[in-house]
C-alpha cells in the first residue's frame, strides 16, 4: 500500500459484539462516514431483525448502504464490492474517512485482496444446487462434489450447506471448480490503504449479548417485520430470508413452532454463527491488519487512547503524502 492512497478503516467481528456502536464513536471523532459491511443489513425490509443503527444513530454521522436493497434480489459480493468503493469515493470526496462496519468476513476480503473472475451462473445451475441441497443433504452433495471437484471439496466441511451449495453450482454451471476460480486473476486489491479493528469478546459475553438483542428485537416489532416480508411470498432461498431469525419466526407465523421455541432456535443458531465468525476473523489475512479488542464493545471506551492515535496516525499520513506529492 502506498502512503498516497487514501485512508479507510475496517470494524470487524461477530454478530452482537458492539461493531455499529464503536464504529459510531470512531466516525464521530475522527470524521468518518459509516459503510454497511454486512450481508443482511443491506435488505431494506430488515431493519429490526438485523439489528440496523437507529434513525437516531445514522442523525449524528452519514451512514451508507444500509436498507438499499430489496429482499427479492440477492445481493452478492461483487455487487457489494462495487457499492463500497462508490461508498468510499462519497465520502472521501465530502472529507470524510470511510469506516467500513460488519461482520462479512467476504466483504472485507473483496477490498483488500479483490474477487476472483468467477462468470455470471446461470438460474438452471443455482436452482438445481438448491434443490440437491435440500432433498439429498449437504453431506451427500458434498460427497458428490469431491467426485468431480475434489479440490474445493477438500476445503470445505460437508455440514456447511452454504458453501457446499455455492460449489456445487460453480463447478455444474461453469464447468470449472470454485478453488480453480478463485486462484485465477479477477479484481485486484481497492487503491486504498486499511488498518482494521477487530472485536472479539468472549463467548459467554456473546451469548448474552444475542439472547438479550434477540428479546428486544422483539419488543421493537422483529415478528411484525418478519410477517410483512413472508407476506411477500419470496423464494425461502433468497439471502434475506434466511437472515437470523427470519425462518425461525416464519416457522412460528406458520404454527409449526411455539414463540418461545423460535427464540430459543434462533439464539441457539446465532449463537453458533458468531463461533463461525470470529473463527474466520482469527484464520484470514485481515487479521494482519487489526488492532483487537477482546471485550464486548460499546463505544470508544474499548479503544485505548493508544491505538486511537495510531488510527489518526494513519489518517493523517495519506494527507501529508498527498500535500508533499508522494
Amino acid at each position: 500500500m502506498s502512503a498516497a492512497q487514501p485512508p479507510a478503516i475496517l470494524v470487524a467481528g461477530p454478530t452482537t459484539s458492539g461493531k455499529s456502536a464503536l464504529a459510531l464513536a470512531l466516525a464521530e471523532r475522527v470524521g468518518g462516514t459509516v459503510i454497511n459491511a454486512d450481508s443482511m443489513q443491506v435488505y431494506a425490509e430488515l431493519r429490526i431483525i438485523t439489528a440496523r443503527p437507529t434513525a437516531e444513530e445514522e442523525a449524528r454521522v452519514p451512514h451508507l448502504l444500509y436498507g438499499v436493497r430489496p429482499a427479492a434480489e440477492a445481493g452478492t459480493v461483487a455487487w457489494w464490492r462495487d457499492a463500497a468503493l462508490a461508498a468510499m469515493e462519497q465520502a472521501r470526496q465530502a472529507g470524510r474517512v470511510p469506516i467500513l462496519c460488519g461482520g462479512t468476513g467476504l466483504y472485507f476480503l473483496s477490498l483488500t485482496e479483490g474477487l476472483s473472475a468467477i462468470p455470471q451462473i446461470p438460474v438452471e445451475a443455482r436452482a438445481e444446487a438448491r434443490r440437491l441441497a435440500a432433498t439429498i443433504g449437504p453431506a451427500a452433495l458434498h460427497a458428490r462434489l469431491a467426485a468431480i471437484d475434489p479440490e474445493t471439496a477438500a476445503g470445505l466441511r460437508p455440514s456447511d450447506a452454504q458453501r457446499v451449495t455455492r460449489a456445487w453450482e460453480v463447478v455444474t454451471g461453469t464447468g470449472r471448480g470454485l478453488r480453480d476460480w478463485q486462484s485465477a486473476s479477477g479484481t485486484g486489491p481497492a487503491p486504498w490503504r486499511f488498518a482494521a479493528l477487530l472485536l472479539d469478546p468472549a463467548r459467554d459475553a456473546l451469548r448474552t449479548a444475542i439472547a438479550t438483542r434477540w428479546h428486544a428485537m422483539l419488543g421493537q416489532g422483529a415478528l411484525e417485520e418478519v410477517a410483512a416480508l413472508a407476506a411477500q411470498g419470496l423464494d425461502p432461498a433468497l439471502p434475506a430470508m434466511r437472515a437470523h431469525g427470519v425462518p425461525e419466526l416464519i416457522a412460528h407465523l406458520a404454527g409449526r413452532m411455539t414463540l418461545q421455541a423460535a427464540s430459543e432456535r434462533a439464539i441457539l443458531n446465532t449463537g453458533q454463527y458468531t463461533k463461525r465468525q470470529a473463527t474466520w476473523f482469527r484464520h484470514h489475512r485481515l487479521a494482519e491488519l487489526t488492532h483487537s479488542i477482546h471485550a464486548r464493545s460499546d463505544g470508544l471506551s474499548q479503544l485505548s487512547e493508544r491505538v486511537l492515535a495510531e488510527f489518526m496516525m494513519f489518517i493523517d499520513r495519506g494527507v501529508d503524502a498527498a500535500q508533499h506529492g508522494a
